[in-house]
């Protein structure tokens, strides 16, 4: 087999992640036309679904540019296929955050992807990798209150202006608590090849409990009340009010009975 296709066959695009695909313009455009019968249920769908796109696109993003720096090993580990299967962590990559979303309506970072950072000379280059990811959900974000922020939301159906909200939220949580500098997630990344040898053995053997340090932090109330805050910040510079995006989650929660349309009309 010659080189030129494996490196086709190392960049061709995963069914699982073409099926994710179909599943979110399906459900967006039931969510759109009012085409189910339960919107909360359409809405879950859609959600879900993009919340796995943007989770495959973010670690992409870090392998693309893993691969455009030097590390031209990502291709052999299928890390250029969006194939949310393929990652180092399966696990944390895709399913544990789509249960946190499901479960505390946020969105969780995942595992990384495996770059060879030998392979990449350049510390520019090496925290590039690290940001590309977080910079992906931020991308996203800005998609999905394109509407908002350019005040074109007439025509645009309540529950998927919600649904959007709240997409939005998630992919705003995500880029915020990635690019916290914490021993295993991407803001470390970012900061680490400008750190010193001996900080950087110091600090190794804590990385893999750095993810599991931040959710505990969450709990702190001081702590949860300073990042929401942010968070609610950045969304309204985004154009997105509390209530679209309280409406989005009291729709994707459908499970909870509770009525939305006291405030939140369709």
């Amino acid at each position: 087999m010659s080189s030129a296709v494996v490196r086709r066959h190392e960049r061709r695009i995963s069914p699982v992640f073409l099926a994710v695909l179909a599943v979110m313009a399906v459900t967006g455009w039931a969510v759109w036309t009012d085409f189910a019968a339960l919107p909360g249920v359409a809405v879950f769908m859609f959600v879900v679904s993009a919340w796995i796109v943007s989770l495959c696109l973010h670690e992409y993003a870090h392998a693309r540019t893993a691969l455009h720096s030097g590390d031209t090993s990502v291709g052999a580990r299928g890390y250029l296929t969006l194939n949310p299967f393929a990652y180092t962590h399966a696990v944390l990559s895709v399913i544990l955050p789509v249960l946190f979303v499901i479960m505390g309506g946020i969105g969780l970072p995942g595992g990384a992807v495996f770059i060879e950072q030998g392979r990449i000379r350049s510390r520019w280059k090496q925290s590039l990798v690290s940001a590309a990811g977080p910079l992906a959900n931020v991308l996203f974000a800005v998609v999905c209150t394109a509407p908002f922020w350019l005040d074109a939301l007439d025509g645009v159906p309540p529950a998927f202006r919600y649904a959007l909200a709240f997409l939005a939220f998630l992919q705003v949580t995500a880029a915020l608590l990635n690019l916290l500098p914490v021993p295993g997630l991407d803001g470390y990344g970012i900061a680490e090849p400008w750190l010193s040898y001996e900080l950087k053995r110091k600090i190794a053997p804590y990385a893999p409990y750095g993810f599991f340090v931040v959710i505990g932090l969450l709990f702190v109330p001081a702590v949860n009340g300073a990042f929401f805050d942010a968070v609610d910040a950045l969304m309204r510079s985004l154009g997105v009010d509390g209530l679209n995006r309280l409406c989005g989650s009291e729709l994707f929660r459908f499970w909870q009975g509770t009525p939305p349309e006291a405030y939140c009309p369709l």
